[in-house]
């Protein structure tokens, strides 16, 4: 049988991608309306909670809330890890910017699910894992870039807490993978949701000054890059390892890039344009299957 493409990292693939369009409809919100970065991940989760419900509902019925034993902790703390993850992410940008709490998420993200991975789920770390991770890591690296002032400060460890949070969500959802991929999404972001209102009303949600423009984009944030993308996303680790999911995840930075290049206008120096190079080369690695 010839090499052909895995449909399961393909999945994850175009989930990352989805995910790349945040920025883009961020940048879109944040020109309509004043809306607190916190409030906006907040509602990432609570606006994709009530129509992953009922499709779940319609499909499993009950089993829709039906976690036996450890499950039910773990969909707990699946929820609770993607909390915490706009909880230390938007905490990084707030103290550091977005490149540098970017650059130490993207680039922490993998190292850390490639480690608990061999250490928790026992997988085996290939050479052409380690090869795509680095490939992968480099050019995340060149495709983000430094801060141009120089203001690397130990404020950027809050970047280093939502690539771990994000680390302990893919291992957790590799756990519960044998579930229907429908129920962790609403069930553990609904979890998640809860945990994150605190925090969201804390910083003033501003809802009473959006306009409808604005709600539209809050909408398409948690239902496409959020509900449909985690969706895809589940599924597709149904059939990918947890190492070289986290290094498919790396076409969210390429596909962010591309965006603003085609519709926003912006301009990629030389480094930029070798670091999508090189996630290119990661991505065909892992999407690439060998013969059988």
């Amino acid at each position: 049988m010839p090499a052909g493409l895995a449909a399961g990292p393909l999945l994850v693939a175009f989930a990352a991608m989805l995910w790349g369009t945040v920025g883009a409809a961020s940048d879109v919100l944040y020109g309509l309306a004043p809306v607190p970065p916190l409030a906006v991940g907040f509602f990432r989760l609570a606006l994709a909670v009530p129509l992953l419900v009922l499709w779940c509902w319609w499909r499993v019925g009950r089993d829709t809330f039906r976690f036996d034993g450890a499950d039910g902790w773990r969909i707990v703390a699946l929820g609770a890890a993607q909390a915490a993850y706009q909880v230390f992410y938007f905490r990084a940008v707030a103290e550091v910017g977005v490149a540098v709490a970017t650059l130490v998420t993207i680039c922490s993200a993998p190292v850390l699910i490639a480690a608990l991975a061999v250490g928790v789920l026992k997988e085996p770390l290939t050479r052409r894992l380690v090869a795509a991770l680095a490939v992968g890591l480099a050019g995340a690296a060149l495709l983000v870039g430094a801060p141009r002032d120089g203001a690397w400060s130990p404020h950027a460890l809050w970047g280093l807490g939502s690539a771990a949070a994000y680390a302990v969500f893919v291992i957790l959802s590799r756990t519960l993978a044998h579930h229907d991929p429908g129920k962790l999404v609403a069930v553990g972001f609904g979890t998640g949701a809860l945990l994150l209102a605190p925090f969201a009303l804390a910083g003033g949600l501003g809802l009473a000054a959006l306009p409808a423009a604005a709600w539209g984009m809050l909408v398409y944030i948690g239902l496409v890059p959020t509900a449909l993308a985690y969706l895809v996303y589940f599924v597709g680790m149904r059939t990918t390892a947890a190492t070289p999911a986290s290094v498919l995840t790396l076409a969210e930075p390429l596909t962010a890039t591309l965006i603003a290049v085609v519709l926003l206008g912006e301009r990629l120096e030389g480094a930029a344009l070798a670091g999508a190079a090189l996630l290119v080369g990661a991505l065909a690695l892992l999407l690439r299957r060998r013969a059988a």
